[in-house]
């Protein structure tokens, strides 16, 4: 089975946006966006994602990315 990688840091870069930044405007705790951002959180709500999208102006297709089984990312 393959696996969901995260790409908020690479949306954050493009967009430079630093995390304390985003925290304030998605009205999240930075240690939870750090945690995404890291790759270290195994769900996240419907409303958040919708928030960061929001606030980045992307979709969520450009901070989840599905990756098959045996890749290396």
């Amino acid at each position: 089975m393959g696996h969901i990688v995260l790409r908020l840091d690479r949306v954050m870069a493009d967009r430079k946006m630093i995390l304390n930044e985003l925290s304030e405007k998605v009205g999240v705790a930075n240690v939870n966006l750090s945690k995404m951002k890291n790759g270290h959180i195994s769900a996240i709500r419907f409303s958040t994602l919708a928030a960061i999208c929001q606030v980045l102006r992307c979709q969520p297709g450009d901070i989840l990315e599905y990756s098959p089984e045996g890749d290396d990312e």
